[in-house]
């Protein structure tokens, strides 16, 4: 028995722990020895067979192995040679003979032993065995290609290897795919994964080297690049010293020190650029630092440090410019006038920092423009709409890749004065996020006590904004931070009344348009009932960027239909035997003319641009043109045919109602006819814009109980605002829809406890709110809605539902109440009493204490409207309502 388990026994060897190392069978590897414990393994192995048991160490920290720190696959090797080193470590050589599983561990004196079962190395030489054996030389061969380091005779090893297990073991002795891959194919049975694994392995470890291959052919180009461009810049200084160029300055230094001197930079601005242009010189010019300081004093030396722009001071000159360029707007008008007059009794007088509000199109960004032209400054623009990075403002720092300036440098930059006017446009509209504040940077740019010293991040040197006149621009107040608004001087631009609309297209709109749409040098007109058309039912704006808009539509229709009838901009033409030139279709004297006959000198923008025929509708008018003949004579044309080129309902026109004769000049081979001409009506504007679009703001035309007409103020304006109340059968609560703010909804909340507080004077029985409900709605719910302005026109309309009396269609009403009755002030009145009247509005209550805000509303909307004041809910109501309605008491 015991003869039995002495055969049965498995065999144990020396173990040598190895680091990140894995030595596979058939191959030979080195093994440095240092440990106590290796070295008596090593002896022990010495003293018997040659023979060691080489384990990979889980943990490579630990300093003395155990067991537990093994893992439990490793090689059978033999030790081939031992050489001892002076600080009495070994150097192993080892050759890998079989893998091999251990089954347990003995400890004997300091090292320890390991019993081993040899891993089967069986295999089926079949078709698969070969194929992937073929694939795994193919991607060794790749390996070996990239990797460099493969020994010729391990290549030549791999091909004429036959076995696969062995073939394995070869390539992972060679290659360098991770250590952990190296453990799982030792401990692999199976010979096809053993293949398929390290094949996978190794097309892995291909791409890494071919991308490093890659990587360090584009590194050794750029290097090879710089070598390059060095060897002929030394060979270029040394051709230049042959010809006696020793001044050449390839880097720019000297021409940069040329311009400092030159430059009237402030003292500490000179000081910088010097120390830089010092720098500079030191920098090789095709170091990237030589780029970045060259751009950094181009900046330096770009900027108008004392360049500034002389002012044109004269005030007739600057109101003629004003009345030029914008219509109405007296205060902003007034404002700048004072500031000029201001300016010619003194030289030192800081830039003013106005803010211009108001709603869109009311010409807030061309006013700035006009003031640069009032003084004969330059004049730059920045929009400031959707910017977050306070960078935009102060600019990067020196140390960011890319770094520049600030949009503020840069626009002074780019105007070339220090005292330009400076508009920072949209003011309302900036942003905030993790990137900074840019509203918090504008701070000391607006501000007249700091900015002359204003520091931009790039620039690091303080730069001079005191000079500059800054106007902002904004829809509305609310959104700007209260420290930077303190810092602005508010002008109000208030909402366009229709009249003043009116002449602002006359005078500036129908002229703009005519011009940009290659009309000018016809004779279209616009009548005022077709320019009220497109006021009322085609726009409905507090200013007049829409107008502009349907206006230009109308003028394209009018330049397609001159395409069409062959029409072109006219041309100088030379009289026969005159020696003048004749203009032959000029806007002054409405006459045009075509070639007849077979003279080819005749320009040919007058001729119609195709053919034409008797038929042709695009050449209705011209038929009677083309084959007319020359006069002899000076011919006289009727006003009456001159009105038949005019649209079919203004044949009638004053302006053609009685006979004119116009008399047109002979022209050799020249016929004329009668010129292109249009008055634009109002079913002209319907033709060419198509259905109306708007009919008025208003929601209710007839009388009906329990709505009434509120006025609101949104940053486009103003506009009506109807409220309905519903009551029903209930429990005595209070709904409201519409999409109502919070303080729109307290509102609500205060007139309907205001009414059941003082339900008695109203003539409501005590228990009428117990089983009613109350529902309040403002119609188009899509749209948010709040302020504290619509409490009375709340009021208002419960009152109306709740005694059934309906307050009148032409009436509205706005103003902030209190629990107790007050009617407070509210503001934004010369918006709302526009959007009032543009509705039809005759009748608008309005707090007693705005009754002053009625003063300055234009003559032409408090002419059509009565103004009625309320300084208690029960005064507005008793105006609104029957005196009937309520209980006689003093209130």
């Amino acid at each position: 028995m015991r003869l039995g388990l002495q055969r049965n026994r498995l065999p144990d060897y020396p173990v040598v722990p190895l680091k990140e190392t894995v030595v596979f069978p058939h191959t030979v590897a080195p093994v440095l020895s240092g440990r106590r414990g290796t070295i008596t393994a090593v002896e022990d192995a010495m003293a018997h067979e040659r023979t060691v048991v080489l384990c990979i160490r889980k943990n490579d920290e630990s300093t003395d192995p155990e067991p537990r720190d093994l893992m439990r696959v490793g090689t059978i090797a033999t030790i081939l040679q031992i050489v001892k080193l002076p600080d009495g470590s070994l150097r192993l050589l080892v050759e890998g003979k079989q893998r091999c599983r251990i089954t347990g561990f003995v400890t004997e004196r300091e090292h320890l032993r390991a019993r081993v079962e040899p891993i089967a190395q069986a295999w089926t030489a079949d078709a698969e065995a070969h194929r992937s054996m073929r694939t795994l030389r193919d991607s060794f061969g790749r390996f070996a290609a990239l990797h460099k380091k493969v020994p010729p005779e391990v290549s030549v090893t791999v091909a004429r290897t036959e076995e696969p297990h062995k073939l394995v073991d070869v390539i992972c002795g060679h290659s360098t795919i991770p250590t952990d891959k190296k453990i799982e194919l030792l401990a692999e049975e199976s010979v096809i994964r053993r293949l398929q694994e390290l094949t996978v392995a190794l097309e892995a470890e291909c791409e890494v080297l071919d991308l490093k291959k890659q990587i360090n052919s584009r590194v050794r180009k750029r290097l090879e690049k710089g070598q390059r461009d060095y060897f002929l810049n030394e060979q270029m200084k040394e051709i230049h010293r042959e010809l006696g160029r020793d001044d050449d300055d390839p880097s720019g230094a000297a021409d940069i020190a040329r311009r400092i001197e030159e430059g009237e930079l402030p003292e500490p601005v000179a000081a910088r650029a010097r120390k830089e242009a010092d720098r500079l010189k030191k920098l090789q010019p095709i170091s990237p630092e030589a780029g970045i300081v060259r751009t950094y004093l181009d900046w330096l030396l770009d900027l108008p440090w004392n360049r500034r722009s002389s002012d044109e001071v004269d005030l007739a000159h600057a109101a003629k410019i004003l009345d030029a360029d914008h219509y109405d707007m007296e205060k902003p008008k007034e404002r700048i006038l004072d500031y000029i007059a201001v300016r010619q009794l003194t030289e030192r007088l800081r830039g003013p920092i106005l803010c211009f509000v108001g709603p869109p199109g009311t010409g807030k960004t061309s006013l700035g423009q006009s003031l640069a032209r009032c003084l004969s400054r330059g004049f730059v623009r920045i929009s400031l709409g959707g910017v977050r990075d306070e960078a935009e403002i102060r600019g990067h720092r020196r140390t960011y890749v890319g770094a520049m300036p600030g949009k503020i440098i840069q626009s002074m930059r780019k105007v070339g004065t220090c005292n330009p006017v400076f508009l920072l446009d949209e003011i309302d509209k900036i942003g905030a996020d993790f990137r900074g504040d840019p509203a918090s940077a504008l701070l000391e740019v607006l501000d007249p006590e700091q900015n002359a010293a204003f520091v931009d991040h790039y620039l690091e040197v303080p730069f001079d904004l005191s000079e500059v006149i800054f106007i902002t621009t904004a829809n509305s107040l609310h959104t700007i931070p209260h420290a930077l608004r303190d810092r602005m001087e508010v002008i109000e631009i208030p909402g366009y009344t229709e009249y003043e609309k009116k002449k602002i297209a006359e005078a500036f709109l129908i002229p703009k348009q005519l011009e940009a749409n290659g009309l000018s040098w016809l004779d279209v007109r616009f009548r005022s009932d077709a320019i009220t058309t497109v006021i009322r039912d085609y726009t409905m704006e507090s200013g007049v960027r829409n107008l502009d808009r349907e206006i230009a539509a109308v003028v394209r229709k009018i330049a397609r239909e001159v395409v069409a009838k062959g029409f072109r901009p006219p041309v100088s033409v030379h009289a026969a035997g005159t020696g003048d030139d004749v203009d032959a279709n000029s806007r002054g004297e409405p006459v045009a003319a075509v070639a007849t006959g077979p003279r080819s000198d005749v320009p040919p923008l007058l001729k119609p641009n195709r053919p034409t025929s008797p038929g042709d509708p695009g050449t209705d008018g011209l038929a009677s043109v083309v084959d007319a003949q020359p006069h002899d004579e000076p011919a006289a044309i009727p006003a009456a045919q001159i009105a038949g080129q005019h649209d079919s309902d203004d044949a009638t026109h004053a302006s053609v109602a009685e006979e004119t004769r116009i008399s047109v000049p002979r022209i050799e081979g020249i016929a004329t006819y009668r010129p292109f001409r249009r008055v634009v009506t109002a079913r002209t504007v319907t033709r060419s814009l198509g259905k109306r679009r708007f009919r008025n703001d208003l929601l209710y035309r007839e009388t009906r109980v329990g709505v009434v007409n509120g006025l609101a103020w949104t940053e486009m304006g103003g506009r009506t605002l109807p409220i309905e109340v519903a009551v029903f059968s209930g429990t005595g609560s209070l709904r409201l829809t519409g999409s109502m703010g919070d303080v729109m909804k307290e509102s609500a909340q205060a007139a309907f406890s205001f009414i059941r507080s003082f339900s008695h004077r109203f003539r409501l029985p005590k228990e009428f709110f117990a089983d009613k409900d109350i529902h309040i709605h403002v119609p188009e719910g899509a749209i948010p809605k709040d302020g504290p302005s619509a409490g009375i026109s709340m009021t208002a309309a419960m009152v109306s539902a709740f005694s059934g009396i309906a307050v009148q269609p032409d009436f509205a009403m706005t103003g902030e109440i209190t629990l107790t009755g007050r009617v407070l002030q509210i503001g934004g009145v010369k918006e709302k009493v526009l959007a009032a009247h543009r509705g039809g509005i005759r009748n608008i209550l309005l707090p007693e204490a705005n009754r002053v805000d009625t003063e300055e509303l234009p003559s032409e909307v408090t002419s059509d409207i009565t103004f009625h004041f309320a300084a208690s809910i029960m005064d507005g109501l008793r105006i609104l309502f029957p005196a009937d309605l309520f209980e006689i008491r003093a209130w």
